[in-house]
C-alpha cells in the first residue's frame, strides 16, 4: 500500500533546530516532487517547501524562506525538512506529501502522510 510516514517532530526551544523525515513507499513517478505543508491551530494548511526529483529546484513559503531547507535521498525514498531558527509561529502539524509534478499548491499532491507535531516553546 501507499504510505508516507513523517518522523522527527517534537518540542524544541525558540532559536533551536529540528529535522523532519518522511519515508515514502509510493511509486517514483508519484513522488517526482515532494513537499511539506503545515497547519497551525486555527489556521489553514499552508505550503512550506517543495523539491523536485533531482533536488535542483526548491521553493519555500515566505514565512520559512531562509530558515528551512528541504532535501531528499531517493535511494532511501526519504525527504527531509531541516528547520533552523525556529520560533513559536512555526508550531504546527507538519505534513509530507508527494506529487508527480513540482508544485506549491495542495491540489497537486496526491499522497499525504499523517503529520507530525512540531512545538516551539518561547
Amino acid at each position: 500500500q501507499v504510505q508516507l510516514v513523517e518522523s522527527g517532530g517534537g518540542l524544541v526551544q525558540a532559536g533551536g533546530s529540528l529535522r523532519l523525515s518522511c519515508a515514502a513507499s509510493v511509486s517514483p513517478y508519484s513522488m517526482s516532487a515532494m513537499g511539506w505543508f503545515r497547519q497551525a491551530p486555527g489556521q489553514e494548511r499552508e505550503f512550506v517547501a517543495t523539491v523536485n526529483w533531482s533536488g535542483s529546484r526548491t521553493y519555500y513559503g515566505d514565512s520559512v524562506k531562509g530558515r528551512f531547507t528541504i532535501s531528499r535521498d531517493n535511494a532511501k525514498n526519504t525527504v527531509y525538512l531541516q528547520m533552523t531558527s525556529l520560533n513559536p509561529e512555526d508550531t504546527a502539524v507538519y505534513y509530507c506529501a508527494a506529487s508527480p509534478m513540482l508544485a506549491t499548491t495542495m491540489a497537486k499532491y496526491g499522497y499525504w502522510g499523517q503529520g507530525t507535531q512540531v512545538t516551539v516553546s518561547s
